[in-house]
């Protein structure tokens, strides 16, 4: 019995300390804070670089940092689904026919940062979530970093 229960405890143990590696909302700002201050420094074009090579400082697991034009919406680089880059998916909705793309620029426009709520293919799943995202405007340039919701 003394076993069972001591196994139990620390498979308690490890579920929570899995739960918890998940990123957060400060994991999302900082990450894309990250790649403002690499982006200042270094310009476009390298930060194009770093993210379509999946440079580990703007992915770890889900969590990754993706960069749009503010004027047209066009994914100018994406880490996990390179297939989109370049094209106007602007006015294409998620799942849940919400056109978070467009709401995406229109609050980096008027705003500059804030969140965007909508539903995405989670690359550890494989499936449709909830998803998050902190967008940063740096010049005509949007950064993304996302979280799935549980």
């Amino acid at each position: 019995m003394k076993h069972l229960l001591t196994g139990a405890l620390l498979g308690l143990a490890f579920a929570t300390a899995a739960a918890t590696t998940e990123p957060g909302e400060k994991e999302a700002i900082a990450m894309a804070e990250k790649g403002a201050a690499f982006l200042k420094v270094h310009g476009k074009d390298e930060m194009i670089k770093k993210i379509s090579a999946a440079h580990p400082d703007f992915v770890q697991g889900s969590l990754y940092v993706d960069m749009r034009d503010i004027n047209t919406g066009i994914v100018l680089a994406h880490p996990i689904n390179p297939s989109i880059v370049g094209k106007d998916l602007v006015d294409v909705p998620d799942a849940s026919g919400k056109k978070y793309r467009r709401e995406i620029i229109e609050l980096a426009a008027k705003k500059g940062k804030g969140w965007v709520d909508y539903m995405y293919k989670n690359p550890s799943s494989g499936k449709i979530e909830p998803k998050t995202t902190y967008i940063l405007r740096v010049g005509d340039v949007v950064l993304e970093a996302g979280i799935y919701k549980k």
